[in-house]
């Protein structure tokens, strides 16, 4: 995988953007909306760390699957907090 990886720059770059934009988005952004030229900033330099992970991801680090473990990570841990969320609610319901 990681051959094929570093053969197909293209879209490794675009799975290494992806990855960050939504470990940005769930982990470090907060809960008010940035302003237009400062999210295009955010952006821009996200997309630049994206070009430089690259490079690390072609010259033979798992970059790549080092951040889709932590998006899973993420995923299992929202689901976690979905589970709690329904067994409150449920518990919640039985006593009242």
């Amino acid at each position: 995988m990681q051959a094929w990886l570093a053969s197909h720059p293209y879209i490794s770059y675009v799975l290494i953007f992806a990855f960050m934009v939504y470990i940005f988005n769930k982990v470090f952004r907060t809960q008010q909306k940035l302003p237009l030229l400062k999210e295009i900033f955010v952006y821009l330099f996200m997309a630049v760390g994206a070009f430089i992970l690259l490079i690390f991801q072609i010259d033979k680090l798992p970059i790549v699957q080092c951040l889709s473990v932590a998006v899973i990570l993420m995923f299992m841990v929202r689901i976690r907090y979905f589970m709690e969320e329904r067994r409150r609610k449920k518990e919640a319901n039985n006593q009242g």
